[in-house]
């Protein structure tokens, strides 16, 4: 497995420790059986107590240093397994934030959430085992065949005579069950896919008494996760017992050989208990083989997934030598703009300029493109064909850190984190002090609200902001945004919630700001965009009208059917700017 090798060189020195530690403790294992046969011949047989307790004593040390080799080689192996397991989730992690959307968009949630936690629990279960059985198992196999053959090599032979049965077994096993594993993963997939769906919305759920809906689907998904664990189960179900067959045959095989050759006098007593003990062994580590093997296609199904993700390659390229970005002016020139898998484009041919202290609103109908036009500022995609530059720079030459720690965007859906709401609006610029907050806040019409509460900017909020209304949600990632300072502002349809007499008031509070940055509001609202310096109509990801308000009333007849249908026909209120 390569994903295993990147991390050889930081564990390699531990894992051989716990390597060394196990081959001591096979080894005393394996010296048990042909003490006990020196007791049972030499001691007993002669009646010879002073060797039966010498023989004894030895026995217990020897057990002493197997069990001391043991508890040394767990506690090295777990620690190996853990700290590989939480090196690969941070690194998969930290992947998974490189990727670009476009890569992000491929691998849905669910899947990405499978892989971070199960898959990489398979790994670790396979690294913890592999210093724990998978390497003591090979070395009491062979080194109980080896002592066997040195107690009597003919009865050996009978052992070797069943190894090649087993050996089909285990390869059959292997070949068969792998397939299986790989749909079990995708199955909780699928699985967690349907309980994140639910409970994300649950509301939505319980208002549309949808509830029958949703556990049908659960349950359609959790009896193909159950299916395709009985089938892998029902597989492997026959393997384990067929070589517990063979290997009990040839046991049953060595007694009867074994006695026959005591009555001969050709054996003694304890060398046959010697060598059922060393069958037993070979038992146990042919059974630990298989297991083995079923875990080792747990693990290869699981690091297939992870290494998916981490070989996926962001489309967005970084630039050798990445130039500070200047946000002097936002420039599209002849943009088109095409989502993976996509059969049209959403943006076609789209050219604007805006620059610093100018407002620019964005209105189109749903599906036009709009929060498609404003991904491509941050550089969340990149632009199909054509150019979009950033201060007269192409946007893929810049150094992504530095321009997003420039840009401020509100999106349509409104995130918060578990935390106060001085933390939340913090979370746009972990550096603000509580004077900044509050003027963020009072600047978004935040500020009255949260000081209603007892606990004001310290009030805690639940999961995602569940104790607010859609309206206060909007209003605190505004904050969160604004408390940012950033030199180019997007809000993407963020006032939707908020009432006419709000939101006049945070336009107001933005004219304040407007002078030292770019300014780009998308709404579907006459309202909201009227009184930028400039509007862009957007339809079909075309661009079919820019100018201010007064202007597309007059030539773009899209911005005026979308005005008419908002405030009726007749005279035109507001044509020279807001209301």
């Amino acid at each position: 497995m390569n994903l295993l090798r990147r991390y050889a060189g930081k564990y390699l020195r531990l894992f051989i420790c716990a390597i060394a530690f196990l081959s001591l403790e096979a080894g005393c294992d394996l010296m048990q059986p042909t003490v006990m046969s020196w007791v049972v011949d030499n001691g007993i047989g002669s009646r010879n107590l002073a060797l039966v307790l010498r023989y004894g004593g030895l026995m217990l040390l020897i057990t002493a240093v197997g069990a001391f080799a043991a508890v040394m080689r767990n506690f090295i192996s777990s620690n190996v397994s853990q700290g590989f397991g939480a090196d690969l989730r941070g690194d998969l992690y930290q992947k998974i934030h490189s990727l670009s959307f476009d890569q992000i968009d491929r691998f849905e949630p669910a899947t990405l959430i499978t892989r971070l936690t199960n898959d990489v629990t398979q790994l670790q279960n396979f690294v913890n085992g592999m210093m724990r059985i998978f390497v003591k198992a090979p070395l009491m196999c062979i080194g109980a065949i080896i002592m066997a053959m040195l107690i009597n090599f003919r009865l050996s032979l009978i052992v070797l005579a069943v190894m090649p049965l087993i050996i089909v077994l285990i390869v059959f096993n292997t070949r068969l069950a792998f397939p299986f594993f790989r749909r079990l993963q995708g199955a909780i997939d699928r699985v967690n896919g349907v309980m994140r769906e639910f409970l994300s919305g649950i509301r939505v759920v319980r208002a549309f008494n949808r509830s029958g809906f949703e556990q049908q689907r659960f349950n359609e998904a959790n009896a193909g996760l159950s299916d395709i664990q009985k089938s892998a189960m029902r597989t492997m179900a026959v393997f384990s017992p067929g070589i517990a067959l063979a290997v009990n045959l040839g046991a049953a095989a060595v007694l009867w050989a074994g006695g026959y050759r005591v009555n001969g006098g050709s054996m003694r007593v304890g060398q046959v208990m010697a060598f059922a003990n060393y069958m037993i062994q070979i038992l146990s580590a042919l059974m630990m083989i298989s297991s083995v093997f079923t875990n080792f296609v747990r693990a290869k199904a699981s690091t297939q997934r992870i290494d998916e993700v981490m070989r996926a390659q962001s489309s967005i390229v970084k630039p050798e030598s990445p130039v500070a970005p200047q946000c002097t002016e936002i420039a599209f020139e002849d943009v088109t703009f095409r989502y993976s898998g996509a059969d049209e484009p959403a943006l076609r041919s789209l050219s604007f300029r805006c620059g610093v202290g100018e407002t620019v609103g964005v209105i189109g109908t749903t599906g036009s493109g709009k929060t498609s036009l404003v991904s491509l500022i941050p550089r969340f995609y990149d632009a199909t064909q054509g150019t979009v530059r950033i201060g007269g720079t192409d946007i893929r030459l810049l150094d992504d850190t530095a321009l997003r720690e420039k840009v401020a965007v509100v999106p349509q859906k409104n995130t918060l984190f578990t935390g106060t709401i001085a933390e939340n609006i913090r979370w746009g610029n972990p550096s603000a002090t509580d004077e900044e907050v509050r003027r963020a806040a009072a600047a978004a019409q935040a500020d009255e609200f949260i000081e209603d509460f007892p606990e004001g900017y310290g009030t805690v909020l639940g999961q995602g902001g569940v104790n607010l209304s859609g309206g206060q949600k909007q209003r605190i990632s505004i904050a969160r945004a604004l408390v940012r300072r950033p030199e180019i502002l997007i809000l993407d349809d963020c006032t939707s919630a908020v009432d006419v007499i709000t939101e006049a008031k945070i336009r107001q509070g933005l004219r304040q700001l407007q002078h030292s940055l770019i300014c780009i509001i998308i709404s579907q609202r006459i309202a909201s965009v009227m009184a930028a310096d400039r509007i862009l109509v957007l339809s079909g990801g075309e661009l079919m009208g820019a100018g201010s308000h007064a202007e597309l009333l007059q030539s773009c007849p899209i911005y005026r059917d979308i005005y008419e249908s908002q405030y009726g026909r007749g005279d035109l209120p507001g044509a020279g700017g807001d209301r």
